[in-house]
């Protein structure tokens, strides 16, 4: 389809509809310079009609001066603000004169589009004192057209020139008080409820939010732009235009504009589409990084508020079905797997920070499974000794198997779902990695087996899953052999042999592999001598550039787990951080 539509933009290139664009763009330039100065010489005119039935004459054309309007924003919102003045002379006077006739500011869009004109002359970067006063000019006319929602202009005018004031002093202050007058009636209308005397009519609400979507980046509108993300009416539908919604939610994944936590939480909950497009926008910044390195991600993850929103079910429903679908198209794929652990952590802290007791059950973020499961998955390893870190690992394992293993002997839920849940907390499965390669730990091989067949190929048969438990504990009998009453020193050859690979690895089983290059990994940081032939055992095992990355996006993992659990482990700490240098310099 996208295809299919580039084919046919090229082909109407081709046939010269659009082969000058630069051409035809200055030519509409120059029909809109003589259609500005057609319509001053218009205003102008209607300044000097003497009565209201003139007035009313003069003003007929407003359909097309409102056209005309919503043609010079699309060719001003382009250039900057000198370019403006530079090619349209006379469009500041004829702005001020459409905001001084109230016929214009009442027609249809027409205050809509005059605003965002407005808003293309503002420099956000003033170098001198002109740009400033014209700056505080503009600020004199949106003060203007906002005055219908709250004040009569022409009064404050009148008695701020009585106290000898000039409007470049007191426009600026006008417009930041008028703001916070807005906000005011915005968050009494929140407050009153459905005591209409006292509440801003929902029209007017909606209209506000149509005119601030040019305005939603300057520093002077964000309190407004914040009270009316935060405004809540009691009508049955949304009243704030979508258009306002998309224009604060581009502003503020952009950086362009600085919101609280709760009225970004209000734009996700009341905008899916927001929600969505700040997902994609994560996805994309996670795809550009530096690949397999968990503290970038994390600072991307955290950057974009999306685990402290995620702490109302609602929104943590939406992200977690996003990252499912991820992890469907990709396949499982490593970085997808790891970017959802990050986002995990990230999301448990902020839901630790906000409150120590869960406002919400856990059967509302983790629906499609079992709430106890859900539960001993969330106790941080960190929290728990030794020893009960061993049993809470063979409790998960036990739990999953009945859970997964019922499912498959035909029970009504989905062995994907257990899954999901499980790499949510993928620590856990690292953690029962390692602790069967440990020497001093006493694991129960079968649990702890159980759980990375599981955890590395979900979908496979029970039949499949008992065969791969086999081949892991095969593996695990010949390292420990290696360990055991030695007096040479261990080779990166025999390494090799123990786990299997050479002639007798099976070339149809990626995932397999995988999980056994897992386990060699956590043998060379644990065992006594693994980590004398840890360089040359990697040389052998990185035979091509998707293992070496694999190795990287393992030891990375390995380090930002022990940093998060505080977990006390020096000499292996300081390899890993040697291995990780050397692997990111060959790649």
């Amino acid at each position: 389809m996208c295809a299919s539509h580039f084919l046919q933009c090229l082909a109407a290139c081709c046939q010269g509809r659009h082969l000058f664009p630069f051409f035809e763009m200055a030519q509409d330039f120059v029909g809109l310079a003589s259609d500005c100065q057609y319509w001053l010489q218009k205003l102008s005119a209607l300044d000097q009609a003497s009565t209201l039935e003139t007035q009313k004459d003069t003003c007929l054309p407003l359909p097309q001066f409102q056209e005309f309007l919503r043609q010079m924003y699309k060719a001003l919102k382009e250039m900057d603000s000198n370019t403006i003045m530079e090619r349209f002379p006379t469009i500041g006077q004829l702005l001020a004169k459409s905001c001084s006739n109230p016929f214009i500011l009442a027609y249809d869009e027409s205050q809509k589009f005059l605003m965002w004109c407005l808003c293309c002359l503002i420099n956000k970067e003033p170098q001198n004192s002109g740009d400033s006063k014209l700056n505080s000019w503009i600020r004199g006319l949106l003060s203007h057209i906002l005055s219908a929602f709250r004040f009569d202009i022409k009064e404050i005018g009148l008695f701020t020139q009585g106290l000898g004031y000039d409007p470049v002093d007191y426009y600026p202050a006008l417009l930041k008080n008028m703001v916070l007058s807005l906000v005011s009636k915005l968050r009494e209308s929140h407050l009153n409820g459905f005591n209409t005397q006292r509440r801003m009519a929902p029209e007017r609400v909606a209209a506000l939010s149509q005119v601030c979507v040019p305005l939603v980046t300057l520093p002077d509108f964000e309190p407004l732009v914040e009270a009316l993300l935060t405004y809540h009416g009691h009508e049955p539908q949304e009243v704030l235009c979508p258009a306002f919604f998309e224009a604060v939610n581009e502003a503020f994944l952009l950086k362009k504009i600085s919101l609280p936590t709760p009225a970004v939480v209000s734009l996700w909950l009341r905008h899916l589409p927001s929600l969505e497009k700040a997902m994609l926008h994560l996805f994309a910044k996670l795809i550009s990084s530096e690949r397999n390195c968990l503290r970038r991600i994390e600072c991307f993850i955290k950057d974009s508020l999306l685990p402290q929103a995620a702490c109302h079910p609602a929104i943590f429903r939406v992200v977690d079905e996003m990252f499912r679908f991820a992890l469907l198209e990709t396949d499982g794929a490593l970085e997808v797997l790891a970017a959802t652990q990050v986002f995990t952590c990230c999301f448990i802290e902020a839901l630790e920070k906000e409150n120590k007791q869960l406002k919400f059950a856990l059967k509302t973020y983790f629906p499609h499974t079992s709430p106890s499961l859900a539960t001993v998955l969330l106790q941080p390893p960190r929290d728990t000794p030794q020893g009960c870190c061993l049993q809470l690992l063979q409790r998960i394992s036990q739990m999953l198997r009945e859970a997964v293993e019922d499912q498959a002997c035909g029970s009504c839920g989905d062995p994907f779902e257990s899954w999901f849940l499980f790499i949510h907390f993928g620590g856990w499965a690292d953690l029962a990695a390692e602790q069967l390669l440990r020497s001093e730990a006493e694991a129960p091989a079968a649990a702890l087996s159980w759980l990375l067949a599981f955890y590395y190929r979900p979908l496979d048969s029970c039949q499949r899953r008992a065969q791969t438990m086999v081949e892991v504990e095969a593996v695990l009998s010949r390292l420990q052999l290696l360990t055991l009453s030695r007096n040479a020193p261990l080779s990166a050859e025999e390494l090799q042999v123990a786990a299997g690979e050479g002639s007798h690895a099976d070339p149809t089983q990626p995932v397999c592999s995988q999980l056994i290059r897992r386990l060699l990994l956590n043998f060379l940081l644990w065992a006594p001598g693994g980590h004398t032939i840890a360089r040359e055992a990697i040389t052998l095992m990185a035979c091509t550039d998707e293992i070496t990355h694999e190795i990287i996006g393992f030891l990375d993992q390995t380090l930002y787990r022990w940093d998060h659990l505080c977990t006390e482990a020096p000499r292996p700490a300081k390899l890993v951080r040697e291995l990780l240098q050397e692997l990111r310099a060959q790649v």
